[in-house]
Formats: C-alpha cells, structure tokens, sequence
C-alpha cells in the first residue's frame, strides 16, 4: 500500500472514485511543453510588434502577462481542465474531491507558482510534490486541487450484473460520469433509494419496456436500467 499512489476520493454525494495523481516527471514535462508554447507566442508577438511605433513594447509586456498568467487558468477551466501540455501528457486538473476545479481553485493555484518557484526553479514545488503521496504542489495543497493521469472513470466498486442498454439519448461526458458514479453506489443502496435516484435521470434511460431483441417484458425498474445503461457504457455492449 506504500507503494500504491491512487487516492481514494469521496464526492460531497458520498461518491468513491479512484484518482491516479500525475508525478513530477510527467508534471515536468507537461510544463516545458507549455513553457515552449508561450516561448513561441512572445517570440512572435516581438517579431510583429516590434513594427508597432510607441506602443509595441507595451503591448509585448501585457500580452507577456496574459499568457503567463491567463493561459493555465483558461485552459483549466475549459472542457478537458488542461493547458496544451498537461493534455499531451494526458493530464488534468480538478478538485482533491474529484469534482471539477473551480475558477477560484484555479486562480489560486496558478497565483501561488511563484511560491512554488522559490527560491529557484520551482525548488520549494518540487520538494513538496517529492514528500507528499499526491505529488501536490504548495498551490495544489492552498488551493485543494489534484493533477491526475486522465483515464476512465474508476469507481471503488464493481457494477452490479446487468445486460448492458444503451441509453435513451447522447449523453455528455459530465453526464455519464455522474451516471458512472451513482451506479457505482448500487450495491450500498436499497432497491427503493436506487429507483428514486435513478428516476431523475428517466430521460436518459431506456423505456421501462424496453429489450434489445425488440420483445416487450415486463416492465423493468428504474434502478436496473440505469445499471445496465452504465454497462452500456463501460463497454459491456
């Protein structure tokens, strides 16, 4: 168990997810590649405000400034919650409960770099993440957030046994996530708790008559069915 670095998250659901942290190699890497890509944008941007009269020096600078410090923080809070680097890394960044980051976790965590840059190249972020078993940085541990390997979702708990279903309508990746994560409570709820919850998703459920080879059983439960779309997409198909 000392050897094994995945954490075990619970959602304020009560929801336990399994997080693979990213390590300071790949965390590394992941920050040269972004360094080369602002390296560029400043050597361009010279290039052509250098014709600018009066102003291009100014304009360099606060352009300099937004991709310094605008860039990350961007990039985090759109879908894939990665700048260029961390996403060709296969990385991302969300909260330590598993949730998505949040603009104000993101902010921080981007805003205390300069902490983590001290006394030189990033001395004080690198010792932190070597001496903590989430590899978390000092903005990681202000701010309360995570850079995991990206990979499919991981629930702390198989999937009851159903015969996978596809679901009633294309479901968003945020919303098969929170599919995921209530089937894999299954096991610790009652049939009568599963349905009720299951219920608020009915949209996206088969109809309750539903059956693969086009025959009309008798009507299948809530709960079920959002078991069996859930092996639908795990890839039980």
């Amino acid at each position: 168990m000392k050897l094994d670095t995945r954490l075990l998250a619970e959602t304020p659901e009560g929801i336990a997810i399994l997080l693979r942290p990213a390590g300071a190699v790949a965390r590394g890497l992941a920050y040269s590649l972004d360094f080369a890509i602002r390296f560029a944008v400043g050597v361009v941007a010279a290039v052509f405000l250098a014709r600018v009269q009066g102003m291009g020096m100014g304009l360099w600078l606060v352009l300099m400034f937004a991709v310094e410090w605008i860039y990350p923080i961007v990039f985090e809070l759109l879908p894939g919650a990665a700048t260029p680097g961390k996403r060709a890394m296969g990385l991302l960044v969300m909260m330590d409960t598993g949730l998505p980051v949040t603009p104000s976790a993101s902010v921080t965590r981007n805003l205390l770099r300069a902490a983590d840059f001290m006394p030189f190249l990033f001395a004080f972020g690198l010792l932190s993440m070597l001496l903590r078993r989430d590899f978390k940085r000092l903005g990681d541990i202000v701010a309360g957030t995570v850079v995991v390997h990206a990979e499919q979702v991981r629930l702390a708990g198989a999937l009851p046994e159903a015969e996978p279903l596809a679901p009633r309508i294309p479901l968003t990746r945020p919303q098969q996530v929170a599919l995921l994560h209530l089937a894999g409570r299954a096991r610790r709820l009652t049939s009568e708790r599963l349905d009720e919850l299951a219920a608020l998703a009915e949209n996206a459920l088969p109809p309750p008559d539903y059956a693969p080879g086009g025959t009309s059983p008798a009507p299948i439960r809530p709960g079920p069915r959002l078991v069996a779309v859930a092996q639908w997409l795990m890839g039980q198909r």
